[in-house]
């Protein structure tokens, strides 16, 4: 493999695996917002109890996801470096703003939310609680903006430095920020993020619902869950209709490959699954005749742009792509049927009887995970050959003094690295889940402990 396939698949890689961890953290910081303040306003315990069990499976996936992410900056300037010679004085701005502006926010007050129950006011706690929350949302944003001027570039100009090296300069700020498809792009994500977090609760609350233990926690873990989750699952096709609109408007291309459309047309038909043979530039399976014309314009003589207007060069993967496309709507209406059905079965009293629904919600965690993975996949593909659109091409971005033997031991040793972290996450997992949400003694307990700790530490300081 060249150096650049090996950049390619090791950035890909540790990637997809920090996307595992933002999305639950993301999701959960929401469902830890509303269980905090339903204690806080009801006094009731089992609010307690929900919120303390959620916070440590919430700092567990935190650092998991802080340790995984910070490997991808080096990744820049270690295999990208062109790329980011490019993009510097671009992506400077965003991600020294989420540095500033978002991970400091819920680093800051992340003591407060883990180890401040008993130290500090129930109203301040929550306080903490909901920076957090709102800390893990503007990180995504700040990320999601750097990424999205990538997909569609504005504000910028190239100059050339002392080197002759061709490089984007920001011309406005805010309209970088803003570009075409950074709050399309930001909101389908993050509203993911929520059913993912979401998923998670669910699963674990119906595994103790089967087990029939933790009762009262679990069916109000899994209802206030199953609300947020339905929510969501709801809104992300209006959300992603309009994200489609987006990429059909800036990269056509993309949108193309998407559908698997190769020839210009009106009454452009839209998949529901099928396979493309890029050979003969053939798509085959269950279509809906005109409807991807219709959703583009809300009419079905609407002409759809093709492959056919690209040069070949610079097609996407475009199977590859319009699978996981696919397969990402197969699963949002999925979440939304099962959310749906689950929610009828609450109102009518009968959800927590059905042992078969609530088996599908426990191994169900996955498919969410699956989702936004395939969606971040089809997004990041469907741009390819193009690594800052129209701009910069992949081939062109890699770094010049890397090489493959360096690339591949390092690909390794990531894998190593990462899997011991997976096998690490889901060992602190698998122990909380097994002990369960504390009981009203072990809170006690744990108040009295805590607090001769403090006491211990402030003689020590005397």
């Amino acid at each position: 493999m060249t150096v650049e396939d090996l950049s390619r698949l090791q950035f890909a890689f540790t990637a997809m695996f920090h996307y595992i961890f933002p999305p639950f953290s993301i999701g959960m910081g929401l469902l830890l917002v509303i269980f905090e303040s339903m204690y806080y306003f009801t006094r009731k315990k089992v609010y307690e109890v929900i919120t303390r069990f959620w916070i440590k499976v919430f700092a567990a996936n935190f650092s998991v996801g802080v340790a995984t992410g910070i490997v991808l900056e080096f990744e820049f300037g270690t295999n990208w470096a062109t790329y980011s010679r490019f993009v510097g004085d671009v992506f400077g701005s965003p991600l020294a703003a989420e540095g500033i502006f978002a991970f400091f926010l819920e680093s800051g007050f992340l003591a407060v939310l883990l180890f401040g129950w008993n130290k500090v006011k129930p109203g301040f706690h929550l306080f903490a609680t909901a920076m957090v929350a709102l800390g893990s949302v503007l990180s995504g944003f700040w990320i999601i903006v750097a990424n999205s001027w990538q997909q569609t570039p504005v504000a910028y100009e190239l100059v050339q430095d002392s080197n002759g090296f061709m490089r984007a300069v920001i011309t406005d700020f805010w309209q970088m920020v803003f570009n075409p498809s950074s709050m399309s792009r930001f909101s389908h994500a993050i509203v993911g993020a929520y059913v993912q977090g979401a998923f998670l609760v669910l699963s674990v609350s119906a595994y103790f619902l089967l087990k029939e233990k933790h009762l009262e926690f679990a069916k109000r873990s899994f209802v206030i869950a199953l609300v947020v989750a339905s929510i969501a699952s709801l809104l992300q096709p209006l959300i992603g209709h309009e994200s489609a609109h987006v990429a059909y408007e800036h990269q056509p291309a993309k949108m193309a490959a998407f559908e698997g459309l190769y020839e210009t047309q009106k009454n452009a038909p839209m998949y529901l699954f099928g396979y493309v043979d890029e050979e003969t530039e053939t798509t085959k399976g269950i279509a809906v005749p005109g409807a991807l014309s219709f959703l583009l314009d809300w009419d079905t003589d609407y002409e759809v742009k093709g492959l056919d207007q690209f040069p070949k060069e610079e097609h996407p993967p475009v199977n590859s792509v319009f699978q996981s496309y696919h397969l990402m709507v197969a699963l949002g209406m999925f979440f939304i049927g099962i959310t749906l059905l689950a929610l009828f079965l609450w109102w009518r009293k009968k959800l927590f009887d059905q042992r078969w629904l609530l088996k599908i919600f426990v191994a169900a965690v996955v498919l969410p995970v699956i989702a936004n993975q395939a969606g971040w996949y089809s997004a990041e593909r469907g741009r390819q050959p193009w690594l800052v659109y129209g701009l910069l091409k992949t081939e062109d971005g890699i770094s010049k003094a890397v090489s493959a033997p360096e690339v591949y031991t390092s690909l390794i040793l990531f894998g190593l690295v990462y899997m011991l972290l997976l096998f690490s996450w889901l060992y602190v997992l698998n122990k909380e889940i097994k002990h369960g949400p504390e009981s009203h003694s072990e809170m006690e307990t744990d108040y009295r402990e805590r607090h001769e700790q403090f006491d211990s530490f402030n003689k020590s300081l005397k």
